[in-house]
């Protein structure tokens, strides 16, 4: 099978290795979509220190069931049905302990980062028959590969604990950001500002039914309330530095909830006084539960087209490296890159010309 290996810090090769086949309690999934996660193109520099020359990447996948290793159950994984699969691994001895907080548990693997395992920039991908979803199959396949940020998105807004009725701003519109605003919508809010700084990601924001402000056309305060009438109740940094946090507590109500889910630095540096005595509370935010990712997998489903619009190309794997290397310059589209191993193709439908986007605001999230 084929196969994008980071044989070098900047270097993916698409190689053939040996098809790899299930074990026990596993499932083989043919992929048909592949996501470039902001966590893969920077792993692709060696920026992060979690990936490594001679690794398989990829966890935002969407694909159909090839194969089941002994012990699954056929019925509940039929041949052949559309899937993805839930990349937070969780020993089975320690799942009953961290259910409902399965990213809490210390002994989890993620597919994808776990250096050891051969993941999903691959025509096949072998993960635990407990970690796949079914899809529905009336959805385009490819937009299965959208769940995984989806599922990061829903985790972070759930953690603001909104209310229909309420402001609420996201910092940056990246595909995190981008994900946030259909979670936003998923909860029913409908008061949705985003602060981006690219005009064609602004416009892709647009698109999405919310209202999309440069911050440089002047305080983010006085944006946010010409726009919703009034501070956010909820802010979520999709990009997680320091100038995107100090806009979050700026913009945002006394007593308000932030989520920081970007990781765009270390370390950051934020106004004490507006988080004490102005009551704000700042909750981190990674990765989520196996129900939020089940309940992005069913959004998803009921919500395709409004889903579609996060999608700016579909390319072949034989052009990833080309890809890889844009986006770690800081030259990519307005959304998510998929790479597509089901035919070898670019989608003329979706691609497009590439456009330069300012590094830090490519989220880091696996």
């Amino acid at each position: 099978m084929r196969a994008l290996v980071l044989t070098d810090f900047h270097q993916l090769d698409l190689v053939e290795v040996e098809r790899p086949e299930p074990g026990p309690g596993e499932a083989l999934l043919q992929i048909c979509a592949t996501g470039i996660c902001g966590s893969d193109f920077h792993g692709f520099t060696g920026e992060n220190g979690r990936r490594v020359p001679g690794q398989i990447m990829g966890h935002e996948s969407s694909g159909t069931i090839a194969a089941l290793g002994e012990g699954v159950d056929p019925a509940t994984l039929p041949l052949g049905a559309p899937a993805t699969f839930n990349p937070v691994v969780v020993p089975p001895e320690q799942a009953e302990e961290f259910r409902g907080r399965e990213q809490h548990a210390p002994g989890k693997q993620v597919i994808g980062v776990a250096q050891d395992r051969a993941a999903s920039f691959a025509d096949y991908v072998v993960v635990p028959a407990r970690n796949v979803l079914l899809l529905d199959p009336a959805m385009p396949l490819p937009l299965g590969a959208l769940i995984e940020p989806l599922a990061v998105a829903v985790h972070a807004v759930g953690l603001a604990r909104p209310l229909p009725e309420e402001r609420a701003l996201v910092a940056g519109g990246g595909p995190i950001g981008q994900s946030a605003v259909l979670a936003l919508q998923r909860a029913g809010l409908t008061a949705i500002a985003v602060s981006e700084p690219d005009p064609q990601r602004r416009e892709l924001i647009s698109s999405l039914g919310v209202t999309a402000l440069d911050p440089a056309d002047g305080p983010l305060p006085k944006q946010l309330d010409a726009a919703l009438g009034g501070p956010a109740d909820l802010a979520v940094d999709a990009v997680g530095v320091t100038p995107t946090l100090a806009d979050a507590l700026a913009a945002t109500r006394l007593g308000a909830r932030i989520v920081l889910v970007g990781m765009g630095s270390p370390r950051l540096e934020l106004s004490a006084f507006a988080v004490s005595t102005e009551e704000r509370t700042i909750h981190g935010s990674f990765t989520y539960t196996a129900q939020d990712f089940a309940d992005a997998t069913a959004w998803i489903g009921e919500h395709a087209e409004q889903a579609a619009a996060l999608v700016s190309r579909i390319i072949g794997p034989e052009e990833a490296h080309e890809a890889f290397t844009a986006l770690a310059a800081g030259r990519g589209p307005a959304g998510k890159i998929l790479v597509r191993f089901d035919h070898d193709e670019t989608d003329p439908a979706t691609a497009e010309t590439s456009t330069t986007v300012p590094a830090e605001t490519e989220e880091a999230r696996a």
